[in-house]
């Protein structure tokens, strides 16, 4: 089973490779740093916040039976003081690679394979959040739209959505206005349980599941 994993080295991405890698996947990972060597792992250096590159950059990636978007980066600001360009970084990718990554490889998907996008419990609105929460909140109706259309092929579509979660995203000064708060549960997610999620929509029994945002929050969303 091979898979295409955007933003391999850090954080979700990471965890997803890892997981996958120990379920004994073989595993294509995108990204601007190098993960560094593992066996079953090939990394395609890759700035995704330049998606127009991505069909040639995919263009030798071969036959894949699952693809996982899980690049990404948060930018929080109020309302009256926000980032246009900081807007459209993330709109890039979060939404625009997603688009051009599945795309690019669809008709090299199997039949009955499976598209994850890493979204988040934030989708749904939550205040200082509002250019970040747009941009995942766009990738459920790609999910939705997609999974209609690649039903026939059996090939599901599903949106992963974390709450906080301990990567180094939790420390970005670009999210700063919006400092993470621990969920009712007491502690972040760990990436390994995002992952774990992600892997069983990936396997057997994830094969009924599509067009749907699963969220993994602690209890944040409630």
């Amino acid at each position: 089973m091979h898979a295409l994993v955007t933003g391999a080295s850090s954080g979700i991405g990471a965890a997803v490779v890892d997981r996958l890698l120990a379920d004994g996947w073989t595993v294509t990972g995108l990204s601007r740093t190098d993960p560094g060597p593992r066996p079953g792992l090939t990394w395609v250096a890759a700035d995704l916040t330049s998606p127009g590159a991505v069909g040639d950059l995919l263009a030798d990636v071969g036959p894949l039976d699952a693809v996982v978007h899980s690049a990404g980066v948060q930018r929080s600001a109020r309302l009256g003081a926000l980032s246009l360009a900081d807007g459209a970084l993330m709109w890039r990718l979060h939404v625009d690679a997603a688009t051009a990554v599945v795309d690019a490889v669809v008709d090299r998907l199997a039949d009955g394979g499976r598209v994850v996008l890493m979204g988040s419990r934030t989708a749904v609105g939550v205040a200082g959040k509002s250019q970040y929460a747009a941009t995942k909140a766009a990738l459920v109706g790609l999910a939705r739209s997609w999974a209609i259309e690649l039903a026939p092929r059996r090939i599901t579509v599903n949106v992963v959505a974390p709450g906080p979660t301990q990567t180094p995203m939790l420390a970005d000064p670009g999210r700063a206005a919006t400092p993470p708060q621990p969920p009712p549960l007491g502690r972040f997610v760990r990436p390994e349980e995002v992952a774990a999620l992600t892997a069983f929509l990936l396997g057997p029994d994830g094969g009924m599941v599509t067009g749907q945002q699963l969220v993994v929050c602690g209890g944040a969303s409630l």
